[in-house]
């Protein structure tokens, strides 16, 4: 793969800039990337022949509304050479995940999917859930669509197989079984109370199971019942007898488990008024194993079939595609998407749209579940943008705000201190842009609300200044403190120092109501005096929505913060104290504030303690005093 940079700066933009690119193109395949005059990628694209398709963009004439604006702002562009265009395929799905441009149509919310694992790296193999990446040895099932769908099958295993879960320093420290083994949840390989060759027929059935074997196991099981219960061994009976019952309930709660659709991903798109759901059911070992819904950011313009393509490249970037694909509409390459995704799984992969049979039932109920997903999502997002439309005019602002970012702190008498960001628009919380500040300044006041709440502004703010330069900032259109004109005057000096206009970003204040009264709360403007809304305005409901938002995001920082400085001793920072001086420590003066009170002349006479610990041991308390 080679890399064909930029070539001399020259003044051109636009499509002069390209027809100057396209003169030194190679007839090659390849990946292309467009950029405007701040460095932030516009397109993403791929071709098999990069000079021919690239050249389309040379004539801003016929061309659509959407493609015509990037043309326009294209500064510059980069290349990159691939041997064929499966390879560009792959990279061009890469780098869109990565970039996020503006004019790519673009799969959001790709959270990782997780998987149960049956290690085969230890003598008593162990299962549990896992996501990420595949770091651990041993046989992978799944995906899953949620975590609750894995701790359900999790659940059934323990039941059924009765293998452990335990972490391997667990397994080797037990002395005695457990509880698991006396609800008959756990076998107790790690105390001997079954044989190592029984425990590992266990794990072969478990893994027939999740292979999707569970007719033959399950007969061979009922074989197993009748042959204890004709020796009359009923203990053994019934146990396997509970096992059977486990295994079927599996298959109830699991809904539509089809016959012959073994291992395949049932893929539906439904659009409409512009926008897209799609609906994607895992089927893995003959059950249905959940499914989840997503909705793509796209052009009105772009068709079905150039949505889902780009969809199955991306949602497949970071993930083993199975042995079939079932999708609701055909694609423009559908046969190189098929050749890429082989490529990535190691093994063929088949893309079909089935017009009859058990698949297209499947298909069909997909489809029905995308509609009715989208439907309750363009209901939500009509709803929402009302909403957005009335804060515009609250708060004075030219058209309603894209990304919405309000500000809380919490702290009990300034100890633990966190300052918290939460983020909203005309798509809902954008939880994967919320962030945690936890206050750092030495010099603070205890319990100072506006000192705090200008550190985190100002921590934020000087981080998108240096994003702008760089042209990736996510630039709010609105900022709500919660807090009255002190914090209100504290975020617009911030603003000032920085060298942010309030005409580029709003700032507005939002105090709890009088005897903290919900719907009585008063808002703030610069310059403004405070004022309230109608009681039954939905534009207050909102607010108050996002300010109880960032209110909870911010106290479940305060309390992880917390929680975890309450595991720590506070000896574990003194220089030279380690394990056993700070056993002997609390063995002489029985915590470790009496340590922090103790006089220099009782610290000598700690066992182990020298007169030069002694020292460090008391100035350290004495100085942070």
């Amino acid at each position: 793969m080679a890399n064909l940079g930029p070539p001399s700066t020259q003044p051109l933009t636009g499509a002069a800039l390209i027809a100057d690119h396209v003169r030194r193109l190679p007839a090659k395949s390849g990946v292309y990337r467009m950029m405007d005059a701040h460095g932030a990628v516009l397109y993403v694209g791929k071709a098999k022949h990069l000079k021919n398709r690239v050249s389309n963009y040379t004539r801003i004439e016929n061309q659509p509304n959407r493609i015509a604006r990037m043309i326009v702002a294209t500064a510059a562009m980069e290349f990159i050479i691939t041997d064929t265009e499966t390879e560009a395929l792959l990279l061009e799905a890469n780098l869109i995940k990565r970039l996020k441009p503006r004019y790519n149509i673009l799969l959001r919310d790709d959270k990782s999917f997780p998987y149960i694992v049956l290690r085969n790296d230890h003598e008593a193999p162990q299962v549990l859930k896992h996501r990420g990446a595949r770091s651990l040895k041993g046989d992978y099932f799944g995906p899953f669509a949620s975590a609750s769908a894995v701790n359900r099958t999790l659940d059934t295993l323990q039941k059924a197989f009765l293998l452990r879960t335990c972490s391997d320093p667990v397994y080797e420290g037990r002395t005695r079984p457990c509880m698991l083994h006396q609800i008959k949840r756990c076998s107790a390989p790690c105390t001997g109370e079954i044989l190592p060759e029984d425990y590992a027929d266990l794990v072969a059935q478990a893994k027939a199971f999740l292979a999707g074997r569970s007719n033959e196991l399950g007969a061979a099981l009922n074989q197993q019942m009748q042959e204890a219960a004709q020796v009359q061994d009923f203990e053994r009976a019934a146990d396997v007898r509970d096992r059977i019952r486990a295994l079927a309930a599996v298959t109830a709660q699991q809904g539509v488990n089809p016959g012959s659709t073994d291992d395949a991903d049932v893929i539906a798109l439904h659009m409409d008024g512009g926008a897209s759901c799609v609906r994607v059911f895992f089927y893995r070992a003959g059950q249905n194993w959940g499914d989840r819904a997503f909705f793509p950011r796209h052009d009105k313009t772009d068709s079905e079939g150039e949505v889902l393509g780009a969809f199955l490249a991306q949602f497949y970037e970071n993930k083993r595609p199975p042995k079939t694909l079932v999708i609701s509409h055909d694609l423009p390459e559908q046969e190189l998407l098929g050749e890429a995704l082989s490529v990535r799984a190691g093994r063929h992969v088949d893309i079909i749209r089935p017009q009859r049979g058990e698949k297209r039932e499947l298909l069909r109920q997909a489809i029905n579940n995308a509609r009715d997903a989208l439907g309750r999502r363009l209901a939500e997002t009509s709803s929402r943008n009302v909403q957005l439309a009335g804060i515009a005019k609250v708060f004075k602002l030219d058209e309603p705000p894209k990304r919405i970012e309000v500000y809380d702190n919490s702290h009990i008498s300034g100890t633990y201190a966190v300052g918290a960001m939460i983020v909203a628009g005309p798509d809902g919380y954008e939880k994967n842009q919320y962030r945690t500040f936890n206050i750092r300044s030495v010099d603070l006041t205890p319990g100072d609300d506006f000192a705090m709440m200008r550190e985190v502004l100002t921590r934020r703010f000087s981080r998108l200044v240096k994003e702008k330069q760089k042209g990736m900032a996510l630039v709010p259109d609105l900022v709500l403190v919660d807090g009255g004109a002190g914090q209100l005057k504290e975020a617009i000096n911030v603003m000032k120092e920085l060298g942010i206009s309030q005409d580029e970003v709003k700032v507005a204040g939002i105090a709890k109501g009088v005897e903290r009264d919900a719907g009585r709360e008063q808002f703030f403007l610069p310059g403004q005096k405070p004022f309230r809304l109608e009681h039954r305005d939905p534009v207050l409901y909102y607010l108050q929505r996002l300010r109880d938002e960032a209110h909870r995001y911010a106290i479940g920082a305060h309390r992880r913060r917390r929680a975890k400085g309450a595991r720590q001793n506070p000896l574990d920072g003194v220089p030279g104290v380690g394990p056993l001086r700070k056993k002997a420590l609390l063995a002489r003066f029985g915590s470790a504030k009496a340590v922090a009170n103790a006089k220099l002349a009782d610290l000598q006479n700690a066992q182990g303690v020298s007169k030069q610990m002694a020292k460090t041991i008391y100035d350290y308390f004495h100085d942070e005093i």
